[in-house]
């Protein structure tokens, strides 16, 4: 599992101008099953995504789709973890404590 930390590196008017790309790049990647929670970060220098395990490499292939990522707007920082502890409503996610 992974807690991804977008930082922006563009004024926020560039930002606003490509986050209708961005949300509807994150709608997709909550489709395709890879996301459970994103939002932005208070103050708003950026944003918070928390993925469902899936291999590191896969993660940035889907973050390098990401327009923030294709126009140099933003940086990511990716935190891996593995949860011990999950609540119920969660279980079904997280691969460590399902079994």
């Amino acid at each position: 599992m992974f807690v991804v930390l977008l930082t922006y590196t563009a004024p926020i008017e560039e930002i606003d101008y490509v986050l209708p790309d961005h949300a509807d790049w994150l709608t997709k990647q909550y489709e395709n099953g890879h996301f459970l929670a994103s939002g932005k970060r208070n103050p708003c220098i950026g944003g918070v995504i928390v993925t469902r395990p899936m291999a590191r490499g896969k993660l940035d292939a889907i973050l390098a789709t990401d327009p923030f990522a294709l126009q140099h707007l933003a940086t990511y920082e990716v935190i891996e973890f593995s949860p011990t502890r999950t609540a119920p409503e969660l279980r079904p996610v997280n691969e460590a404590v399902a079994h």
